[in-house]
């Protein structure tokens, strides 16, 4: 693995690789795959409607080499910066139909569905549509009601109605072989064609420096070098400063390319996940063992959203909304700084500083969350309460943990988000239930100093007696969810 100043990228798209080279033509390392897309005459079905990953209309779907496979994901193109796709195939809406010498045009099974369920009207959010089902058709077989939901929640529909479109998805056959399946051993060609040799990314226009290594050695490198680049793992919150804050990213450090940052190991005792690791990929190798930590994922965002956004870039916003944390909070999670000369952990908690900062020093990076494996005699909770169930923003979140011996109360961990600055714990709560019965006076009594612990602000998710209500009500629902 070399590292040069290549200023290109290469990506698959009509089944042939796309060469840019941004230092001799108008494109920035920064531009999104929507707007290149948008830019060219045979793709206009993607289209923008909110730049920030709330629609759906911009669904496009991604295939990458995976241990010899191809696999399919389904992401926000508006939220995709065009160095993120080399090696990957990009597929729209205008390539799902097949030409064939015998039949002519066959459209696809999903489009077929689609069209024999009347799953459309105006047809702009069509094409996402479109989209996030054939994610679903390549990854989830024969899927039911809730597997069809849970790939159309980021799509945003103003004139059809969703019934439709979850009849279409529904009634997707059980093979999901398709030409893109008969195809996959010449876009395996393709792929190898472009890594080969496998090499890190640097780009420098005149306006911008974008760097794309593939160790975290070299990532620290750039990063003593350009001490004040944008680190960027999954961008699902950073391209948002330029596409509606209207920022120039001068210099960045994309992560997306390291493996090592994405890997997933565990002992008796530990999870140990890579900071680069996507939020989807979690949900797969947790929620069998870990499901409290999968039923937050699920609250968390879209699909879309979920296939890009990692654990490291989400801790690493400190936000106080922030879904993940308050869950971390609770399971005593731990992260992995990394430098060139050492490595440190630190609790999740006391990474977390200040609004919107953290311990992470400049010469560092996030390397690993660590959770503990809760014990057999643990409850753990999630909760989010938001005006809508996917795709928003929390109005209070929060992450219970409870360790009883017999009824008494041994360890609780009760923290929220939305509440304050930064996720915080209830800790004069904590003091007042350790050691007391798990019983409704004690819990009752409990919700009045929970009360008393927030100074929330009122803002246009809600208001401050709203969400201080909620947060004791919260407790109780924790209560009933866990008495024997």
């Amino acid at each position: 693995m070399t590292r040069v100043k290549n200023n290109t990228i290469q990506f698959i798209l009509d089944n042939e690789i796309v060469t840019i080279d941004f230092v001799h033509c108008s494109l920035a390392p920064t531009t999104t795959l929507l707007t290149y897309l948008r830019s060219l005459p045979d793709h206009k079905g993607v289209k923008e409607g909110c730049a920030e990953g709330d629609c759906g209309a911009c669904t496009v779907v991604i295939a990458e080499q995976k241990n010899g496979t191809i696999h399919y994901k389904a992401v926000n193109s508006c939220l995709v910066f065009l160095p993120m796709i080399h090696g990957k195939q990009v597929i729209t809406v205008e390539n799902l139909a097949h030409t064939t010498t015998a039949k002519g045009l066959q459209l696809h099974p999903v489009q077929t569905a689609l069209m024999e369920a009347d799953g459309t009207q105006c047809g702009y959010c069509t094409p996402g549509v479109v989209m996030s089902l054939f994610g679903l058709y390549k990854n989830v077989p024969a899927p039911d009601r809730t597997e069809v939901e849970e790939y159309l929640n980021g799509n945003l529909c103003r004139c059809t109605g969703y019934q439709p479109m979850i009849n279409a998805g529904a009634s997707l056959p059980a093979n999901n072989d398709d030409w893109f399946t008969e195809n996959e051993e010449h876009t395996l060609q393709l792929i190898q064609t472009i890594n080969t040799p496998q090499t890190s990314i640097t780009i420098e226009t005149s306006t911008q420096s974008y760097f794309q290594p593939l160790t975290i050695d070299e990532a620290l490198q750039a990063k003593e070098t350009h001490p004040d680049a944008v680190i960027l793992s999954g961008s699902t919150d950073i391209s948002l400063k330029q596409t509606k804050q209207f920022e120039l990213l001068q210099t960045v450090i994309d992560l997306s390319a390291i493996d090592s940052l994405q890997e997933f190991t565990e002992t008796d005792t530990v999870f140990t996940i890579g900071a680069g690791m996507a939020l989807e990929s979690i949900t797969k190798k947790l929620q069998n063992q870990l499901p409290v930590f999968t039923e937050m994922i699920r609250l968390f965002a879209s699909k879309q959203i979920r296939n890009l956004a990692t654990i490291g870039g989400n801790i690493a916003s400190a936000s106080p909304i922030n879904d993940a944390i308050p869950l971390l909070f609770s399971l005593e999670a731990s992260v992995t700084l990394t430098s060139r000369s050492e490595k440190r952990e630190l609790s999740v908690e006391d990474f977390i500083l200040s609004y919107r900062k953290t311990a992470i020093q400049p010469n560092e990076l996030i390397e690993n969350i660590i959770i503990p494996k809760p014990k057999n005699n643990c409850s753990n909770r999630f909760y989010k309460v938001s005006k809508r169930e996917h795709v928003d923003i929390s109005s209070v979140s929060a992450g219970f943990s409870l360790e009883l011996e017999g009824n008494l109360i041994k360890k609780i961990i009760l923290a929220y988000g939305g509440m304050a600055a930064t996720t915080k714990r209830a800790t004069k709560t904590e003091n007042f239930l350790l050691g007391s019965p798990w019983d409704q006076r004690n819990i009752q009594q409990a919700m009045l100093i929970v009360k008393d612990e927030f100074t929330p602000l009122s803002d246009v998710r809600a208001g401050a007696d709203y969400r201080t209500m909620v947060a004791g009500n919260l407790l109780m629902k924790f209560y009933l969810e866990t008495i024997a």
